[in-house]
Formats: C-alpha cells, sequence, structure tokens
C-alpha cells in the first residue's frame, strides 16, 4: 500500500501531500477541500488562483525530479460541484466573464502539462467544472457509488467551458459528448453513474468506495511501471462525425426553436475542429463571455437557486406524524409507484388496499413490475429488491390499515369516490393518523368537509412518473391542521421530493397553469386557427414539448375532466372545448405515432374535431403565443391574488419540478417580466428588478 505524508503545502481550497509509489518514488496527492465541511465545494476566482498555484509548484517539483506524478481528489462525499455560481450572477461585464473563462483554463490545462501523468480520484459527485477537472487528467479513477457525474451546463444558460467541449470527443465519442453536453442536461438533468461512464470511457476505473483512494493509487501505479495498460477509443471517421453532429442540429432545433442560446453555442463547439487546444479552449473562452450576461443564465441561475432552495423548505417539521407504517388506498399505477418509492425511500412497511382481491392481485403484479424494472435499471440490487416486494402488501381488507400513521388516498379522480374513502378510513385508523389525498384538481375542503376531523386532512400531489417528477403540491385545505401539514412536508422530503405548500384552489398551481395554456390553444382552435399553427405557436419558449403532445401525455380523457374541473371552479377562463370532448370519445392519437419521429407534432386530422379553418378568425403563431401569454400573465396574477402561493417564486419552481418548463425560462415570471407581459397585463413585474436580471454594470 502507498505510504501517505503529513501535508507538506496548503493552499485556500487544496492541500497536497506526498505519497510514495513503491519503485516509482513520489506522487503529489491534491485534495480540494470546500469551505465549509459537509457541503460540496465550488470553485470561483480565488479558488482557481489558489489551485493553479498549487499545480504551478508540482510543475517545478515534476521538471526537478522530485516527483513522478499528480493525483487529485475530493473531501468527504464530494469532488467538484463546479463553478461558484455566486460569482457568476455578480458579473456585470463581458470582461469579466472572458477572464474567468481563461483563469479556469490556465489553472486546469496545468494537469496535462505538469511533465508527470496525473490521475483524478473522483470520490463523490462531480458536475460541471468539477468533471472537466478531471477530464484533464491523464486517467481518471472513481468510487463505485459515485452516481453523479455530469455537464448540466446547458441546462442553465452556459456551455461546459473549461475544457468540456474540447476535451470529451476523444474520450468518448462524438455522440458519447452530444449525450453528456446536451441530451442528459436538456432531459432533465439526467447523471451517469460510475458504471456507465466505465462503459462509455468516461472513467478509467471503478473501485469500491471502501477502499477507492488507496485503491486507485495502486492501480496507478501498475499504470506509470507498464505492467497495466490502458485502452482508449478510435477517433470517429470525419463522415461519421459529421452525419452525427448533423443529426444532433436537426434534434436540436426541433426540441428549442432557438429559444435558447446556450445549447446552440455547446453544439458548435463541440462540431468545430480546432487545430491545436489553445485554439479549442479560446473558443470556449469566447462562448462563456458572450453567455454569462444573458438573460437566459440569469433566469437559470435563479430557477436553479429555487428548485435547490424548495428541498430545504422553511415549514417547521419538527411536529410532524413520524411515518413508520404508511398506507396506500388504491393500487392503480399512481398507487403503486408511491408505494414502491415509500419502501425503497423511507424502509417502513406499506400496505395498499384494493376493493376486491382480484384487483390486489393486479395491484400486487404491478408493484411487482415496478421494482422488476428498478432491479433492470441498475438502481435496486436484487437482494434490496426482494426486502422492498417484502415490505408491500396489497390485499381487500381496510383494517390492514389501522395503525398506519400515514394515509395516501390515490383512487379514482371522483369527488364522492375520495369522500367516501375518508369517511371509511375515519372510522378504521387511529385518532392521531394523518390522511392525504393525491387529488391533481379537486378540492381537498370538499372531501375533509363531512368528517369529524378534517383539519387531519391534506392533499399530497405527487406527479407521474412518480420515481422521476421532483416536486410535490402539498395543499392545505380550509381546516388543515398544522400537524398534518408538517407531516406530508416531511413525508415528501423523506421522498426524496421537493415540497411546495399551495392553498386549496382548483387545479393548484401546475394544473391550473397548464390547462389555461392548453385551453387558451384550445379555444383558439376552436375560433378558426389551424391545429399546425396552434401547436408550432409555443415554440419560442422553448418547452419540453408543445400543446398536442402534452395532452397526449396526460391522456385526453384526463385533461378534459380536468379541463372541466376548473371549469365549474374558476369559471368561463377556462372554456369548455367540444374539440377536445370529441377527440377524447374517441379515443384517438393527436400526435404521431410512437417512434415514428412525428410524436411531438400534432396530426393534422385533429382538425376534424375542430371544424376547418376560417379566414378573418385564424391567428397566426405570433397572436396565439400572444394570447398564451397574456392568460398565463393573468392567471399568476389571480393566483397570486388569491394567495394559492406566497410569492412568483412558488409559480417558478412548481412550473419547473412538475411541468419540467425549462430553466431559461426562469419556470416562467422572469420571461413574463422582461418580454414585457407582466407590465402590460398586470401594470406590474412579477419579480423586482435585478431578480432574475443581469445586475447593472
Amino acid at each position: 500500500m502507498p505510504h501517505a505524508r503529513e501535508p507538506v503545502e496548503r493552499v485556500t481550497h487544496a492541500h497536497v501531500r506526498d505519497v510514495e509509489l513503491p519503485g516509482l518514488g513520489t506522487l503529489a496527492l491534491i485534495t480540494l477541500a470546500g469551505e465549509v465541511a459537509g457541503r460540496p465545494p465550488t470553485l470561483g476566482t480565488a479558488g482557481l488562483t489558489g489551485l493553479r498555484e498549487v499545480l504551478r509548484g508540482q510543475r517545478r517539483r515534476a521538471a526537478d525530479g522530485e516527483i513522478c506524478a499528480v493525483a487529485l481528489t475530493g473531501t468527504g462525499a464530494f469532488f467538484l460541484a463546479g463553478a461558484d455560481l455566486r460569482e457568476v450572477a455578480s458579473l456585470t461585464a463581458r470582461g469579466q466573464g472572458l477572464a474567468l473563462g481563461r483563469l479556469g483554463h490556465d489553472t486546469y490545462r496545468l494537469l496535462g502539462e505538469l511533465g508527470v501523468p496525473t490521475l483524478a480520484v473522483v470520490n463523490g459527485p462531480a458536475l460541471g467544472g468539477g468533471l472537466e477537472l478531471a477530464l484533464h487528467c491523464t486517467y481518471r479513477a472513481v468510487g463505485s457509488d459515485v452516481t453523479a457525474l455530469a455537464l448540466p451546463e446547458a441546462s442553465l444558460g452556459l456551455v461546459p467551458g473549461w475544457g468540456g467541449c474540447a476535451l470529451l470527443p476523444a474520450l468518448v465519442g462524438t455522440r458519447g459528448a452530444l449525450d453528456l453536453v446536451l441530451e442528459r442536461p436538456l432531459a432533465g438533468n439526467r447523471m451517469t453513474g460510475a458504471a456507465e461512464a466505465l462503459s462509455m470511457g468516461l472513467v478509467d476505473l471503478v473501485v469500491d468506495q471502501r477502499d477507492l483512494l488507496g485503491a486507485a493509487l495502486a492501480w496507478f501505479g501498475e499504470v506509470l511501471a507498464g505492467r497495466r495498460g490502458v485502452t482508449r477509443r478510435e477517433p470517429d471517421a470525419p463522415p461519421e462525425r459529421a452525419a452525427i453532429l448533423a443529426a444532433a442540429a436537426t434534434r436540436l432545433d426541433r426540441r428549442l426553436h432557438g429559444a435558447a442560446p446556450a445549447p446552440v453555442r455547446a453544439l458548435a463547439l463541440l462540431v468545430s475542429e480546432h487545430a491545436d487546444r489553445d485554439a479549442a479552449f479560446a473558443a470556449e473562452d469566447e462562448a462563456l463571455a458572450d453567455l454569462l450576461l444573458s438573460p437566459e443564465l440569469r433566469a437559470g441561475l435563479y430557477a436553479f437557486d429555487l428548485t435547490r432552495a424548495a428541498r430545504r423548505p422553511v415549514l417547521d417539521t419538527a411536529h410532524a406524524q413520524p411515518v413508520q407504517v404508511l398506507g396506500v388506498v388504491g393500487a392503480g399505477l399512481m398507487a403503486a409507484q408511491i408505494a414502491v418509492l415509500a419502501a425503497v425511500r423511507l424502509g417502513v412497511p406499506v400496505r395498499m388496499r384494493e376493493v376486491d382481491e382480484e384487483r390486489s392481485a393486479a395491484g400486487r403484479a404491478r408493484v411487482a413490475e415496478l421494482v422488476a424494472r428498478l432491479v433492470a435499471g441498475g438502481r435496486l440490487s436484487t437482494a434490496r429488491a426482494e426486502r422492498v416486494l417484502a415490505a408491500v402488501t396489497v390485499g381487500p381488507d381496510l383494517a390492514d390499515l389501522a395503525d398506519a400513521d400515514l394515509v395516501i388516498e390515490a383512487v379514482s379522480e371522483v369527488l364522492e369516490v375520495k369522500q367516501r374513502v375518508f369517511a371509511e378510513l375515519e372510522d378504521t385508523v387511529r385518532p392521531d393518523t394523518v390522511l392525504a389525498t393525491n387529488t391533481s384538481a379537486l378540492s381537498v375542503t370538499a372531501m375533509a368537509a363531512d368528517l369529524r376531523h378534517p383539519e387531519r386532512v391534506v392533499g399530497l400531489h405527487v406527479f407521474n412518473p412518480v420515481a422521476q417528477m421532483p416536486l410535490v403540491e402539498v395543499v392545505r385545505a380550509e381546516r388543515t391542521g398544522e400537524r398534518a401539514l408538517a407531516t406530508a412536508v416531511a413525508a415528501s422530503l423523506a421522498l426524496g421530493k421537493s415540497p411546495v405548500t399551495v392553498a386549496d384552489r382548483p387545479g393548484f398551481v401546475v394544473n391550473r397553469l397548464l390547462l389555461r395554456l392548453l385551453g387558451e390553444v384550445l379555444a383558439t382552435v376552436e375560433r378558426g386557427t389551424d391545429v399546425r399553427v396552434a401547436d408550432a405557436a409555443l415554440r419560442p419558449l422553448g418547452l419540453p414539448m408543445g400543446p398536442f403532445a402534452l395532452l397526449q401525455l396526460v391522456g385526453l380523457p384526463v385533461a378534459l375532466h380536468v379541463l372541466e374541473a376548473l371549469h365549474g371552479g374558476l369559471g368561463v377562463r377556462f372554456a369548455r372545448s367540444p374539440g377536445l370532448e370529441l377527440l377524447a370519445a374517441q379515443g384517438h392519437r393527436v400526435v404521431g405515432p410512437a417512434g415514428s419521429g412525428r410524436e411531438h407534432e400534432v396530426d393534422p386530422r385533429v382538425q376534424d374535431a375542430f371544424g376547418a379553418p376560417v379566414d378573418g378568425r385564424a391567428l397566426d403563431e405570433a397572436g396565439v403565443l400572444a394570447a398564451v401569454l397574456g392568460a398565463l400573465t393573468q392567471e399568476i396574477g389571480l393566483m397570486l391574488a388569491e394567495g394559492v402561493v406566497s410569492g412568483p417564486e412558488q409559480v417558478d419552481v412548481c412550473l419547473v419540478l412538475g411541468a419540467g418548463w425549462p430553466l431559461h425560462l426562469g419556470g416562467i415570471c422572469p420571461y413574463l417580466d422582461r418580454t414585457g407581459w407582466s407590465e402590460r397585463v398586470l401594470g406590474r413585474r412579477l419579480l423586482p428588478a435585478g431578480r432574475a436580471d443581469a445586475p447593472r454594470p
């Protein structure tokens, strides 16, 4: 085993100690350290300057023959979270951004210019500039438990600008680079785990986390001694590379339609083939400088901060009911997803109740299928899957829920059915059991109105698919007690979700705004606009999908049901749509067939349900977009006046985490402010000046 000496050098963000590699010489081990213990470290100007001086010192030592290699690792559970976003947000001039990009390159590139081999020992999450730091090393080893390797910059409004775009293609190929730089960030910032990183060539070694540093350095010694080789992929042939990049450009345009500059700029960096590293790094510097003051980045940073804060709600959960047994009423798809997530995350018994044995058997099969998918995807071991299956029981006896601490009903979205379920539960469970409903639009107050103890009823709107969608709308009904509310928030956090407390108004936040959007689009078609025009009109927003693809995803009957519920609760702003009623009754798809490449495009035959376009009444794309933005602005103003949420920030959190809206919009409020819609419709901004804008120079 290598022998570690005491640290001999210390700087702001990096400590150095020497490690003897038997028969080879001395390795300089650099350990990154954050300012606050237990929090992921980031690098700003001060940290980069300190690290640069440490690396320059190791370059001098290498030239003098004092060291044979350098290794770099993190502290505790973290490697490096990347650039200091607080400093990024404070920049006021392009020159500052250019200087920050150049400082990053000047620092990082030293890892490839020390004159000795370098190894990154990735002990925890390596995000953005953290992963780029590892890319500059000769080799990369990662702990087997590491699940968060990513380059999320494109989702925020930036590019991987400290070498990511320049270095990745040689390691993972063109497709791999596109996946990491664009596809994963734009698909909700999907992370890369250790095993997948090894298979794609992003890292060279996966090591058991319990002996990561020792095993990684021993492997490194074998490589340095020539007893072990490292194979790298062959570069893509130029014609293949060109074809892959051209297809990516088409997909990106189809997805964003120019709504966000950062992904387009990142693709341009991947397309460019510079003759040398200096030119490649200079291109990244220029891209960073151009993007660092963009409104999309400012909105992205605002939304990023909000989503992080949503995982640490202000509500005091000290008096929450501890959940040692969870009850779930229903065993359909949503109920089964909730049950499996609870069994995995809470590790408690989950008792599901269905109306008869036939439906109970179907529920058990559904749970088993969900667990099998987790195993197949590498998210659960076989042994743990068996424990999860043993924890979830499904049966027709309501008495099985008698000792549950929290019961979540997830039955049909019919008020009378939910009222009946709660009445039965109140006669069955303990007096201190909290009762929650997973309704997406119905009144929680009405559900609890006839109960003896309505104060223990709370809304817990979990989004589908449950495992992927972070948001939970925690609904405070008129008589919901603080204990029930605290229990719902605490349970959401324990499930790994981000809870946002909302008032009990129809549709809450996400469905109210999405159905206002969809209803406005449908209304323009009802009045004579071509469905293709209406469907294309929202493309300048860069939403995950168009309105008709969203209708298809939600399900036409479900969308119709929610639209009618909102019409009944909020009035004519949510207009009924005869065309949607007909489409739902017919059961036809409203977009192209799945897997056809046209599944996000409206089927022109949908026009038949609305009648032919009408000259003089049809809107163009700009007109439809204006109608939608005006409607959304109006609805947000009304929601704030009604106290549905405490402020516009909560609206944005809900749209980002519950509807997958892109960070470049900031949710929606920053976009409505900067495009003038807020002042046009409401006579005021939704957010204070500077809240999601570039600071004034």
